[in-house]
C-alpha cells in the first residue's frame, strides 16, 4: 500500500520470511496521547489514534455520563500540542458543575485503575436498563453478514494489523459506520460520538466490535441505548451479568456463521435447522 493511510506512519522494517531476509517499509498505526479538557479543566488523558477525535470527545463524554445528549456540547476544538493533542469541549454548565463534583468527592481515594475511573462504585456502575423486546429483532444471518464485511471496511487495520473497529449496523447486516482505534474502548467511543453528531438513533441498530466483550464494552454501549453487542471474541462473566442487568443482547465468536448467543436470545432469530443438522442434533 503506498498511499498515505490516516492515523499511519511508514517505517523501515526487516522481515523474515521463508528463510529470506528482506528489507522493506511498512506501516504502523499513529498512537498520541489525548487530553480532554472540559470547560478549560483537563479530565482525562487517553492513548488513541488521532482519527475521528471529534467523535471520540462526545463518544467518551456520553458512555461515561458527563454529558446526557450532544446538544449540551456547546463547542470542541482539537488543538495539537507539543507532546500530543487536547480536545477542548465546552459543555453545559450543568454538566459540568456535576463532574466537578464527582471529582471533588473521589479526592483522595485509592484509585482502582479500570477504565480511568477513581473508585469501585464508578468503575462498576449499574447500566440503564433498555426497553424489553419480546419480538426478534436482528437475525443471525444479519449478523454474520455484518461480521463478514467488516475487515474489507477497516482501511487502518489492513494496513497496520494493529488497531480494534467498532461498527453500527442495520437489521440488514449493513455496516453504515465504522470507526477505528488501538484502543477496542476508544473505537467504541468514535462510534458513540458519530452516531450522536449525527443524530442516529443507537436503538435501532446493533454494534460489531473486533475484540472480546468486556464490561465497560456493554456499559459504554447500554449507555448509548445499543440493544445488542456483537463481538469476535468471547465476553467475560463480568460482562454477561451486566449485559443482562441491562436487558441487553449479548454475543460473542461470532465467525462466520457461528456465534455464541450469552444473553437477549429472544432478541435474535436463528435460522431453522437444516434436517442434516436436526438429526445430528437429535443423536
Amino acid at each position: 500500500m503506498s498511499v498515505q493511510v490516516p492515523g499511519a506512519q511508514r517505517a523501515s522494517v526487516v522481515r523474515w520470511r521463508g528463510a529470506q531476509r528482506q528489507a522493506a517499509r511498512d506501516w504502523l498505526a499513529e498512537e498520541v496521547a489525548v487530553a480532554l479538557q472540559y470547560n478549560g479543566v483537563s479530565h482525562a488523558v487517553m492513548l488513541a489514534t488521532p482519527l475521528d477525535l471529534e467523535d471520540f470527545a462526545f463518544g467518551f463524554s456520553l458512555s461515561e455520563g458527563i454529558i446526557e445528549s450532544s446538544q449540551q456540547v456547546y463547542d470542541c476544538e482539537v488543538v495539537q500540542q507539543p507532546l500530543g493533542i487536547t480536545v477542548q469541549l465546552e459543555v453545559a454548565t450543568r454538566c459540568f458543575e456535576a463532574l466537578r463534583e464527582r471529582r471533588r468527592s473521589l479526592a483522595g481515594r485509592t484509585g482502582c485503575g479500570l477504565c480511568g475511573t477513581d473508585s469501585l462504585d464508578q468503575a462498576l456502575r449499574p447500566p440503564p436498563r433498555l426497553p424489553r423486546r419480546e419480538a426478534p429483532a436482528f437475525t443471525a444471518v444479519a449478523l454474520a453478514q455484518a461480521v463478514g464485511r467488516l475487515h474489507a471496511l477497516q482501511r487502518l487495520n489492513l494496513a497496520t494489523g494493529a488497531v480494534h473497529a467498532a461498527a453500527w449496523c442495520d437489521r440488514d447486516g449493513r455496516v453504515l459506520l465504522l470507526r477505528e482505534d488501538v484502543g477496542r474502548h476508544n473505537a467504541l467511543d468514535k462510534l458513540i460520538g458519530a452516531l450522536a453528531r449525527r443524530g442516529l438513533d443507537g436503538s435501532q441498530g446493533f454494534v460489531v466490535v473486533t475484540s472480546r466483550a468486556s464490561v465497560e464494552m456493554v456499559q459504554k454501549a447500554a449507555q448509548a441505548g445499543m440493544p445488542l453487542l456483537v463481538a469476535v471474541s468471547a465476553p467475560t462473566a463480568l460482562a454477561v451479568r451486566t449485559a443482562r442487568e441491562a436487558g441487553m443482547g449479548l454475543v460473542g465468536l461470532a465467525r462466520g456463521d457461528d456465534l455464541v448467543i450469552y444473553c437477549g436470545e429472544q432478541l435474535i432469530e436463528l435460522p431453522t435447522p437444516t434436517a442434516s443438522t436436526s438429526s445430528l442434533l437429535s443423536l
